[in-house]
């Protein structure tokens, strides 16, 4: 299997492909960042990819693997990424 890209290899590929510098694609992806992180609690969309949002998980039951014990896991709050059906359709093939 091949090795996922770094933020380096990523800002050399955007940068070579709009004619900017590797610093300039460096800080657009920052930018990107940063604006997602602020954003989340709003639903962030990044179109074409899919979108982070918040989900507040209840409590539940589960089971410790290792003795097989019962416990109570406590609600959270969680981040996810869904994933766009564009996205999905690009890497998986239409159906």
């Amino acid at each position: 299997m091949a090795k996922a890209l770094s933020k380096s290899q990523i800002a050399a590929a955007i940068a070579e492909k709009n004619s900017i510098t590797k610093k300039q694609a460096t800080e657009i992806l920052d930018q990107i960042a940063e604006l997602a992180y602020k954003n989340a609690k709003n639903t962030f969309t990044l179109p074409g990819l899919g979108k982070l949002v918040l989900v507040n998980r209840k409590a539940r039951m589960g089971r410790n693997p290792a003795t097989g014990e019962t416990i109570k896991i406590a609600a959270k709050r969680v981040v996810k990424f869904r994933v766009a059906k564009a996205a999905k359709d690009a890497i998986l093939g239409a159906k």
